[in-house]
């Protein structure tokens, strides 16, 4: 009898682990079809571009530098991807590639302030997802090493003038690091512009008030550990203690401490700002505010405590009944009439990256200064994040990471027709403009059939 159940065990065994083996199986094959689904053609799988490889100049467009003038009939001259000249009339040296651009304007390449590019892909399909680690508490999780430089939502958002991704992790409390990432390569390691720009942590909702303060205690307690560790590593490396062990988490948390790292805190409601900027006082930490629904009713601390305000979705509705229609939508113009530092962002939604333009249009239309609106996708990311000496502006020394465009980008109609990223000249043929080609082409065949 014995020996009868143990066959019967063995045989269970057996078919569960074909079972487990089936779905394995079964999951790979509909990953398979759905990612078949999304092909177009085989031109579809964009190949990044080549290192400069010669100076070029780009001669006769209205170059707008954003951090200084506008120069008409401009000439931009970069080598091996950094701008060494721009100007009206400038001499062009020899060996230098000459594009003519006359009639066109160049703008520095947009920045999404916050974004889940190259961590998401399809969103019903879990295994191209990237996003949350496991855990409440992993402010080493570094961004970039989950870069998918193959994702086909960069080529797309690129085609907008995306040209630098704030990517940034999500879930848990202390998600992890945001890395900026330019938009072209093969490798992530190649992508990562710099790493760890800021560090989010998704402040606890209010609403539930006994485990709003579990959190915050929890939040406290999660720093008080790291400001613990970092103490005993820097008096073990000055010879008073005995050996610490590394803890990755905590000695992540180290540049934040140093004011190094910005923390950037996802917080919306009022209490949540106000709760935020107490936080990060008793903490002596940088702060960055992500969302800032409610960031014009605390202007005068964020101004008064230089806090920048990262503000997502501005096509978006109002979350009380009582708000205006365009709560969101001037929220911007609002923030910068009282001074207080900010930048827009699209949801985060690596598919939606490329509307990041007109996110700043809609701003612009309610009331925002399009000069501000512009420099809110450009400039303005670039200098929160700490990248302002590689993008942001049209300078020299800076990346010529830059767009040729038929007009401002933050206008629907404004075409973008090229991109250089470092100096790279981009593929402009995205999965997009494959899928119109491919339909023009049928409805021409359709005319000429009906003919």
């Amino acid at each position: 009898m014995t020996k009868n159940m143990n066959t019967s065990i063995r045989s269970l065994n057996q078919m569960n682990v074909k079972l487990q083996n089936t779905m394995k199986i079964s999951a790979l094959i509909i990953l398979v079809l759905v990612m078949q689904s999304f092909a177009v053609t085989p031109a579809e799988a964009q190949i990044p571009a080549p290192k400069q490889s010669e100076p070029i100049a780009l001669v006769g467009a209205t170059i707008h530098t954003i951090s200084g003038d506008v120069i008409e009939n401009g000439t931009i001259i970069f080598e091996d991807g950094i701008i060494t000249a721009i100007g009206s009339g400038i001499e062009i040296p020899s060996g230098t590639m000459v594009e003519n651009v006359e009639g066109y304007h160049i703008y520095p390449g947009i920045i999404d302030s916050y974004s889940q590019m190259g961590i998401y892909e399809i969103g019903a399909v879990n295994m191209t997802l990237d996003i949350n680690e496991q855990g409440p508490v992993n402010p080493n999780v570094m961004v970039e090493r989950a870069f998918d430089p193959e994702s086909r939502h960069i080529g797309i958002a690129r085609s907008a003038g995306i040209l630098t991704s704030i990517t940034t992790p999500g879930g848990g409390l202390i998600s992890g690091q945001s890395a900026a990432m330019k938009m072209d390569g093969w490798a992530w390691d190649v992508m990562t512009m710099k790493s760890g720009v800021s560090l989010l942590v998704n402040w606890p909702n209010p609403n539930n008030q006994s485990n709003y303060e579990e959190q915050l205690t929890f939040l406290r307690n999660t720093f008080a550990d790291a400001r613990a560790y970092m103490t005993a590593r820097e008096a073990m490396e000055a010879g008073n203690s005995p050996r610490h062990d590394i803890d990755t988490r905590w000695q992540s948390m180290i540049p934040v401490f140093k004011g190094e790292r910005p923390v950037l805190v996802n917080a919306n409601e009022v209490r949540q700002i106000q709760d935020a900027i107490t936080w990060a006082e008793e903490e002596d930490v940088r702060l960055i505010i992500l969302g800032g629904r409610d960031a014009v009713l605390v202007t005068e601390h964020l101004k008064a405590r230089d806090i920048p305000v990262v503000v997502t979705s501005v096509q978006g509705s109002p979350n009380r009944n009582w708000q205006g229609y365009d709560t969101v939508y001037n929220l911007p113009a609002q923030l910068s009439e009282a001074g207080v530092r900010f930048a827009i962002s699209g949801s985060s939604s690596a598919p939606y990256a490329y509307r990041v333009p007109w996110e700043a249009g809609t701003a612009a239309a309610f009331g925002l200064d399009v000069d501000e609106a512009v420099k809110s996708i450009t400039l303005y990311p670039a200098q929160i994040f700490g990248i302002d000496n590689y993008v942001g502006s049209l300078e020299v020394g800076k990346h010529a990471t830059l767009m040729i465009t038929t007009g401002n980008p933050i206008e629907y109609q404004t075409q973008i027709k090229q991109t250089y990223i470092h100096g790279r000249k981009s593929d402009m043929s995205d999965m997009q403009w494959q899928l119109y080609e491919k339909y023009r082409e049928k409805v021409d065949q359709w005319k000429s059939e009906r003919d």
